[in-house]
């Protein structure tokens, strides 16, 4: 059966591979997050604001490389679950603060482990040493194409 198999040529790729388990991650992840009453997206927003205690809606579209348009929408949705609350900046009455409340500090817990069982199962195949070679690799790539991504190097020790 022939038809059935992806070509020699392109399971050679790593780029077409990275791109076929990219598509295959999001489908799971859209599809386990739907069923939790959660989105991949509010996860990242939430992630955001957890690393500071208020953040810009511009600084946050940025930050994640989100459309601004597109984000609107989904502070709406964290808005009208009641897991953000938006206040216009005092300092620049154009701008909105964006905070996340306790029950958005909630869904970014079940967010998480949600996300690490989706990552556990998904990189069940590989032990814990490659897990990690894995992410180095990856981390080295971000760095070069993906400057958001790309991992800020630790702290000095005191």
């Amino acid at each position: 059966m022939v038809g059935q198999r992806v070509p020699k040529e392109l399971v050679s790729s790593a780029l077409f591979l990275l791109k076929r388990l990219g598509m295959k991650a999001k489908e799971q992840s859209f599809g386990a997050y739907e069923e939790a009453g959660l989105h991949p997206y509010h996860h990242a927003i939430l992630a955001v604001l957890d690393e500071g205690s208020q953040e810009t809606q511009g600084a946050i579209a940025d930050a994640l490389g989100y459309d601004k348009g597109q984000l609107v929408g989904l502070l709406d949705e964290l808005e009208d679950g009641g897991l953000i609350v938006r206040t216009r900046d005092q300092a620049d009455r154009r701008r909105h603060i964006v905070q996340m409340t306790a029950a958005g500090r909630k869904a970014l817990e079940r967010a998480r482990r949600l996300s690490s069982e989706l990552e556990n199962d998904f990189l069940s195949p590989l032990t814990q040493k490659e897990r990690a070679q894995l992410h180095t690799l990856l981390a080295r790539l971000a760095a070069e194409h993906l400057p958001r991504c790309a991992m800020a190097p630790p702290a000095p020790k005191p």
